[in-house]
């Protein structure tokens, strides 16, 4: 199976892709957990004990030499070594030895040439430090998918690879890889707390690698039916899918660099509105805590919700353009003044617009943060769903950080007064949807 379990787990647990894709790196680097290790430790335990059963179970007529097996490890561990990320989890292309390898040897001695190819193919990392020594277990673990197709072309005598004659039942051998994997990843991923859902959406990209290239090994064992070592002829194709994973993974790791840069700016920027004004800054600290529990609420995704987190942190960051006897007036202020501070979210968006890329998309959302559900908002007077779902939960927590701080012209107004004057103006200044979400988080 091309999937690896090991980072798919924590994939699903956190909202934020990119803070998954490098959990999933830094995690094999780490020891098991308590309960991991012995979740890992059963798996290792019950693949070892099926693994026997099959071996004395199922008779076989195949007597390959001992430098056909140890080639075929060999170019296991190889294609075990190419990562392809895809999705929040990688596919590596085993396939193309696996299949071969299923019509090549004594069926109930490959799933144990598979766990053998994963340790070899990352001893290296071991040695290395890169993985931690107790993931050996990991490895057994991975080697679960072998069971499947062992056990349904077992017990169909150790077919041919002739596909004309047994498709249905190399269809059934894919389907038991498949169900086996799957089983094996659930087994150590929901007792963290992962759902079946999340696990069958970081599944379903490396499954579906799997599904292209059974048909390739099937060839290649089919090729390799009177000529065994001819299933050495899918090496240089592992090689040209190496090249394109290395290609992969500097696109991922520039996404990622890209992503801090991002996120390093918005908090540069969120401490210069801070250090201009003290309120300012710690008022959309605060929007920030509230804006995330109401996107959790309204089941945002993840990059609404990654969007949401920057506005909040910047709808105010034009205000640094606002004269400072304005911003701090004791005050009410006039309507000239008033005129000038609502250029605040023109300000803010042509300053992000500057730095470009993902902020550019923040500088439209904060824009428009100050329009109204009934069009009486500015600068454009949008209304209804016509204004972004982010700038209306960040207007909805805005307004309610604000009634729930001091100022220097009001005393801050107590929750119950707050929510009850963000219920008056449902339907009128809020999003009614989004003002029940905000009400039920505070």
């Amino acid at each position: 199976m091309a999937t690896n379990a090991a980072p798919a787990a924590p994939a699903a647990a956190s909202p934020d892709a990119d803070g998954l894709i490098e959990e999933g790196r830094d995690r094999i680097a780490r020891a098991l957990s308590g309960r991991d290790f012995w979740l890992s430790l059963v798996s290792a335990a019950a693949f070892a004990a099926v693994t026997a059963s099959l071996y004395w179970l199922v008779p076989t007529e195949r007597e390959p030499s001992a430098s056909l097996i140890l080639l075929l490890v060999v170019s296991y561990a190889l294609a075990s070594r190419i990562q392809f990320e895809v999705g929040l989890g990688f596919a590596i292309p085993t396939q193309l030895v696996f299949v071969p390898m299923l019509f090549l040897v004594p069926i109930a001695i490959v799933p144990v040439l598979v766990a053998a190819g994963f340790a070899l193919g990352n001893l290296h990392a071991h040695l290395r430090g890169d993985w931690h020594p107790e993931r050996v277990l990991v490895h057994l673990s991975s080697a679960w998918h072998a069971l499947g197709p062992a056990i349904v072309l077992g017990a169909a005598g150790e077919p041919s690879a002739d596909w004309r004659r047994h498709w249905l039942l190399f269809a059934g051998a894919l389907a038991a890889q498949y169900a086996f994997d799957f089983g094996s990843a659930a087994l150590r991923a929901l007792p963290r707390g992962v759902s079946l859902g999340a696990l069958v959406r970081a599944m379903r990209w490396p499954m579906l690698v799997d599904t292209s290239l059974a048909p390739l090994g099937l060839l290649v064992a089919f090729a390799a039916k009177d000529r065994p070592f001819a299933f050495l002829f899918a090496v240089p194709l592992l090689g040209l899918v190496a090249f394109f994973a290395r290609e992969r993974r500097a696109r991922v790791d520039h996404a990622l660099e890209l992503s801090h840069a991002y996120r390093g700016t918005a908090l540069l920027l969120g401490d210069v509105v801070e250090a201009d004004d003290a309120y300012t800054g710690s008022h959309s600290r605060h929007v920030v805590d509230l804006v995330l529990s109401v996107c959790d609420r309204l089941g945002m995704s993840s990059s609404e919700r990654r969007q949401a987190e920057f506005v909040a942190l910047l709808h105010d960051v034009g205000k640094i353009r606002i004269p400072a006897e304005i911003i701090n007036k004791p005050g009410k202020l006039d309507a000239h003044e008033r005129a000038v501070v609502e250029t605040h979210t023109v300000e803010g968006q042509q300053m992000l617009e500057r730095v470009g890329g993902m902020l550019a998309e923040v500088g439209r959302l904060v824009r428009s943060c100050h329009e109204r559900w009934d069009g009486d908002g500015y600068p454009d007077g949008l209304s209804g769903e016509a204004i972004p779902l982010v700038a209306r939960v960040v207007c909805a927590c805005d307004a309610f950080s604000a009634m729930t701080t001091d100022r220097p012209y009001r005393k801050a107004l107590s929750l119950e007064e707050a929510v009850a004057e963000l219920e008056r103006c449902a339907g009128t200044q809020f999003d009614p949807r989004v003002v029940a979400a905000l009400v039920a988080a505070v």
